[in-house]
């Protein structure tokens, strides 16, 4: 029989980042993520509620994490459930708890002191297509804030 272990999460981080590295170098990002869920009761009041998940980041795209997300940050995840066994030292019991690994991270919108949600750095402009031969071409457009290449070349993607 078929499987198939997806899950997309939008939500926001409840923590800064925890990075660390493997023995032999890999990045490891441990990320914890409120998704919140809002309905309407039969009674017409609004509900709320919020489902925590804690989420693990591996490689460049964790010290990307690191390096750009702060507690509070939207973000998209993108990735599989692994289930975490383990024998507690303390009482002897097994425990088990269930996590997401990520496979693909969007950073996103902006966080509340005014920093841009896309990972620091303004996104390069779209090359313009070029006008068809018979139609004259409009005047250039004036700048926008924002547009043009990077302030550096360190572009984390």
């Amino acid at each position: 029989m078929a499987s198939f272990n997806k899950v997309v999460l939008v939500g926001n981080l409840t923590r800064d980042p925890e990075l660390r590295y493997t023995p032999k170098g890999t990045a490891i990002a441990k990320i914890g993520l409120a998704v919140n869920r809002v309905w309407t009761n039969e009674a017409g009041e609004k509900k709320e509620e919020v489902t925590f998940v804690d989420v693990d980041v591996f490689g460049r795209t964790a010290e990307n994490v690191g390096q750009y997300m702060r507690k509070g940050r939207p973000i998209l995840i993108e990735g599989r459930l692994k289930l975490d066994q383990w024998d507690d030292k303390q009482t002897g019991q097994k425990k088990s708890k269930l996590g997401v690994v990520a496979e693909n991270v969007q950073f996103l919108g902006s966080s509340k002191d005014g920093e841009s949600g896309g990972g620091g750095a303004p996104a390069a402009p779209r090359a313009a297509r070029p006008a068809p031969a018979s139609v004259p071409s409009a005047p250039p457009a004036e700048p926008v804030e924002g547009d043009g290449p990077p302030e550096s070349d360190d572009v984390p993607f």
